[in-house]
């Protein structure tokens, strides 16, 4: 399965992209990092600049075909500058027309709210995100990995790096369940 990692050019935690990268890798699928620009995406450890990583693919915009399932990593500027990116936003809005997991952490639920594919469905994230997640018509809950299927796909949610254990097994769960569902490896 081709799992995408959507990220703006700076600004992701880098253990945030890490962590479910490597994740998904050991269950056999294959993550793709994707960017609103070619080259490398600059990752920080918090405020500080950590490492560069290469860019796979620039976003297409709406087509969410070539992939099974989306990652969205956080950390504070990445999702706010994807949110404000037009092709970014109808690319995580295409992965929900088309019933796939997304998965998103931290600050990362700033991108679904701009997709408009809250309404209804409950999910967590970062604590000051939580009005403009109900402000949009999601329920916002307070819990480390919260996995929502009351929608037309699997969405799984965390709030924090100290969240990524979950998150990462909740997230390989979901992409084993549709590799069986689908009648492919794992």
């Amino acid at each position: 399965m081709n799992i995408a990692f959507l990220m703006a050019p700076e600004g992701v935690e880098q253990i945030e992209l890490t962590d479910p990268w490597q994740a998904v890798a050991r269950a056999g699928d294959t993550p793709l990092l994707l960017s609103t620009k070619p080259g490398r995406i600059q990752a920080f450890h918090h405020l500080d600049k950590a490492d560069s990583f290469p860019v796979d693919l620039v976003v297409p915009g709406g087509s969410a075909t070539d992939f099974d399932a989306l990652v969205l990593p956080g950390g504070v500027a990445n999702p706010d500058a994807l949110r404000m990116d037009e092709k970014a936003v109808a690319f995580v809005r295409a992965f929900f027309d088309e019933g796939k997991p997304v998965a998103a952490i931290c600050h990362a639920p700033w991108v679904l709210v701009e997709a408009d594919v809250v309404r209804g469905r409950s999910l967590t994230s970062w604590p000051s995100l939580r009005t403009d997640i109900r402000n949009a018509g999601g329920i916002w809950v307070d819990e480390q990995v919260k996995v929502c299927r009351e929608g037309p796909n699997t969405l799984i949610t965390s709030r924090k790096p100290a969240d990524l254990a979950a998150f990462c097994s909740a997230l390989t769960d979901e992409l084993a369940k549709e590799s069986a569902a689908a009648g492919t490896r794992h």
